[in-house]
């Protein structure tokens, strides 16, 4: 049984799959990408059908997408589900995993990059983490056109960061009067719905075992330093899901 996990050491998005190969005490090896220079990679693995990570590879197996890879992961390895076998806690779990993929993700990503890619000597440790060390010297040398090409593949902009950050508040709030609740998302236990609200916003409470180097606050963009104190305490209810089941 060999797994190997295709990923950008800081997509949150990948980290969903690392908790869960974690989660359940598989043995994984990691291939590290680096923007960009994935593509060739991921088309090839995938038959040109993707270019996107997490990519999964299981012996003859392929599975793209942080959701089919957690499917995927449940069907093959049925110990410690993450699926609720309940059915209406499975419903509202995948609702929510559903809801966070497409809403959180692309928000914590957008809002993030816009004040990060303002600071090249801050965000090109985190891009190119868990890569050979002279990709920080060589991403440094074409940083404005990498900085170009992600804000136009992901529309990154002032006003996409502003409606990104909306998105983020609206759901930390629902997220906190959920957990306020009751422990968890779905039914009565830990479920892929809390693994995907504290993966994909952990990039705004940076958490340890998450395998990049984070900078210090000083070193973050005062607009972000300003937000992460206003919304302290919802982000700590998540990091203590992180903590409790990472």
């Amino acid at each position: 049984m060999a797994l190997r996990l295709y990923q950008f050491a800081i997509s949150h998005y990948c980290e969903k799959i690392r908790w869960a190969l974690d989660y359940k005490q598989l043995n994984y090896e990691t291939t590290n990408l680096l923007p960009g220079q994935h593509l060739k990679t991921v088309q090839a693995l995938t038959s040109g059908a993707g270019t996107s990570v997490p990519v999964l590879v299981h012996d003859d197996e392929i599975i793209q997408g942080s959701s089919d890879i957690l499917d995927y992961l449940d069907a093959a390895f049925p110990d410690k589900l993450l699926t609720p076998a309940d059915e209406p806690a499975r419903t509202k779990a995948l609702s929510w995993e559903q809801r966070l993929d497409n809403e959180a993700g692309p928000a914590v990503r957008c809002y993030a990059y816009h004040h990060f890619l303002q600071r090249p000597k801050v965000v090109i440790p985190l891009l190119t983490a868990g890569t050979p060390f002279y990709n920080r010297f060589l991403l440094s040398l074409v940083f404005s056109r990498v900085n170009e090409t992600m804000r136009k593949w992901m529309k990154i902009n002032e006003k996409t960061a502003e409606e990104s950050r909306k998105i983020i508040e609206a759901l930390l709030g629902e997220l906190a009067e959920a957990y306020s609740r009751q422990p968890f998302l779905a039914g009565e236990t830990f479920s892929r719905a809390d693994l995907a609200a504290a993966a994909l916003f952990a990039p705004l409470f940076q958490p340890e075992p998450y395998p990049v180097p984070w900078p210090k606050a000083v070193r973050m963009p005062r607009d972000i330093q300003a937000w992460l104190s206003q919304w302290q305490p919802q982000l700590q209810l998540l990091a203590n899901v992180y903590r409790d089941y990472r």
